[in-house]
């Protein structure tokens, strides 16, 4: 990694306390940003944190904070301002998903996903920009708007389908963003990865069998692997880490309203 390729960016990161969230915080500050890490667990947000700044390269801040209230959101951006003195980029990671099939979906499936995976980034994405806006353009660059989406933004699939909704949206937010924040020279970006192993999928694949989808834990992923991608693996954090960062550097600085895929070539299938 280039120690210097995000140096004197400001990034928040919300749902960065595991998984790809802090995968990705620690990445950027490796190649010397300065990251606020903004998770519902305030605790394992500051013991990564704490992790970062132990690595001597870019600082970290923690916050806790309840993505789906537009207050934490712009307390989360308030920090990262006091912290760090600007924001530059935001990432919108936060996300959870609970399988369930089309007719057994109740309110409180569909409320849970859908406030934490496109509530939130709509909110998140709506605060960053408000101080992005506040602080006037930069010179040379455009601020970066950054979202998660996922392989389930582009394929229906029976057993999550709120999930898939959620995804949906993000992916609309993308590009609806990007129109609407043109005029402010912020950009907005995102990305799209299919199975990763993280906590997330650790779960997934345990609910899977619970609905009855599949037989045992590990199957979901090895169906996907031979069904449905093309690099036949599952994909881990660190194949995400460089795809966010270059929609965090200037190199991506032409870029808006894209949505690029990370999923082992699920999305060709």
């Amino acid at each position: 990694m280039d120690p210097d390729r995000l140096k004197g960016k400001n990034i928040l990161i919300t749902g960065a306390a595991r998984g790809m969230g802090a995968a990705n915080a620690e990445a950027f500050a490796a190649q010397g940003a300065n990251v606020c890490i903004a998770d519902l667990d305030g605790d394992a947000a500051q013991e990564m944190a704490d992790q970062i700044n132990a690595a001597g390269n870019g600082r970290a801040i923690a916050v806790s904070a309840d993505v789906t209230r537009r207050a934490d959101n712009a307390a989360a951006v308030a920090a990262t301002v006091e912290a760090f003195g600007s924001i530059n980029v935001g990432l919108f990671n936060a996300g959870l998903n609970k399988p369930r099939f089309f007719m057994d979906i109740d309110e409180d499936n569909w409320d849970m996903i859908m406030n934490v995976n496109t509530k939130a980034m709509w909110l998140g994405m709506q605060e960053t920009a408000r101080q992005m806006i506040a602080q006037g353009p930069m010179e040379d660059h455009p601020y970066k708007i950054i979202n998660v989406g996922s392989i389930a933004s582009r394929k229906p699939l029976v057993d999550v389908t709120v999930y898939c909704t959620s995804k949906y949206g993000c992916l609309a937010l993308t590009h609806c963003g990007a129109l609407g924040l043109a005029e402010h020279k912020i950009t907005v970006n995102g990305y799209a990865p299919g199975v990763v192993v993280t906590p997330l999928w650790e779960q997934l694949d345990k609910d899977l069998v619970d609905i009855g989808f599949k037989e045992r834990e590990g199957q979901a992923y090895d169906d996907i692997v031979r069904d449905a991608l093309q690099i036949k693996r599952v994909s881990y954090p660190e194949d995400i880490t460089g795809t966010a960062s270059f929609l965090a550097s200037d190199d991506s600085d032409y870029m808006t309203g894209q949505m690029i895929h990370i999923d082992g070539g699920w999305c060709i299938q």
